[in-house]
Parts: C-alpha cells; structure tokens; sequence
C-alpha cells in the first residue's frame, strides 16, 4: 500500500531551488529564488523572486526578502526584518577572487528584529543593524546602527529616529535627542537607551 506523500507546511514555486526542510509554516519561496542546504528559515517568510540564500544564513519568522536579494554565510535576520529589493549584504571586508576564505574568515552581521533594509542599500559586513532601525534606499552602511535609527546616504549618516509606525520621531534643534518622547502619530512613548531608543509605558522594549 503506497504511502500519501507528506505535505510540506510552506509553499514552493516549482521553479525555486529549495535544498533545505528546515522551514517555517507559512513561508512562501517563488520562481527563481535558490536555498541552500544548511539554511534555516522561520515561519510566514516571504522569499521572493531571483533571492539566493546562502548555507549558514538564519531567517527568523515573518522575515521579507524582495526580489534579487543575495544573503551570504554568517548573515542573521530576525524576526519581521524587510529586506528592501536588490540591497546587498556581505561578508568579506577584502575579498580577492584567488584568496579562498573559510566560513569562520568571514564577519557575521546580524540584522535585529523589525528593521528595515531599503531597496539598494548596501550593508558592510560585521555590523550590525538595530531593532526597528530604518536604513534609506541606496544608503551605504559602514558601521552599527542604533535601535529605532533613521539612515540615509553614502556613507549613511543618521538623520533621525522613527517610531515602530514607520513614522519618523521629533528631535530638538540641533539634532540633539530628547530623553523621553511621544510618537505624535500612534503616541508610543520612548526613552534614550545606550543602542539608541526603546519604546516603554506597555509597547514593546
């Protein structure tokens, strides 16, 4: 008696390449995007068109990667990250093509959960990029940035800090950074943090 084929818990376009199981339910792979063995994927992500995932990348759940990301070795994304169309992560600082580096060589980055990577942007390798942190379309990342941060531009420079609404947060003149504040848009309340900012008063922290 032939056994019914069991059913996967995410969805795979025919035309993905997919060479890992370990993967959410709920997650969605479409044409063209190739997993590699050794990847781990959570739940409800969207893989979409042209991505390629790399042996020894974590998604956490609820992870977007747009079409035509590349995520490399020694990359971690956790939970509800948006990677923006076409921006680049890395993981060798000085890459030569006849220089072959093991994994342990290579710098990790690590993306913090609900951040979000604008399309085009380019990530150095080796930082990291800060809870709810907003990266710009196109920025060029060099260094870590803060929880809650607003960045843009090449080099990416801070410009500001946004609310878990996507909104941005007022500053006071000069650019200086109040202690505590009120989103005026969903009126969650932040304060001054080492990293950058956390939400407090019943949000998330």
């Amino acid at each position: 008696m032939s056994q019914t084929p069991a059913v996967k818990a995410y969805f795979a376009h025919p035309k993905a390449l997919v060479e890992t199981e370990d993967i959410g339910p709920g997650t969605r792979i479409w044409a063209f995007a190739h997993v590699l063995p050794g990847v781990r994927i959570g739940a409800r992500c969207n893989i979409c068109d042209h991505a390629f995932i790399e042996t020894g990348v974590v998604l956490g759940n609820n992870v977007t990667v747009k079409n035509g990301v590349a995520i490399w070795q020694g990359v971690t994304v956790e939970d509800n990250v948006f990677l923006g169309p076409n921006c680049v992560l890395t993981n060798d600082p000085n890459p030569r093509a006849y220089i072959k580096k093991p994994g342990e060589a290579l710098h990790n980055t690590l993306i913090r959960a609900n951040a979000t990577v604008g399309a085009n942007a380019t990530i150095l390798c080796g930082v990291t990029i800060g809870r709810y942190a907003f990266i710009g379309a196109g920025a060029v990342v060099l260094r870590t940035v803060p929880d809650f941060a607003l960045v843009v531009g090449n080099p990416a420079r801070q410009i500001g800090w946004i609310c878990h609404c996507a909104r941005r947060l007022p500053i006071l003149a000069g650019g200086s950074l109040n202690s505590s504040m009120t989103c005026p848009h969903c009126q969650a309340h932040f304060r001054a943090t080492p990293n950058g900012l956390t939400m407090v008063e019943g949000y998330l922290s």
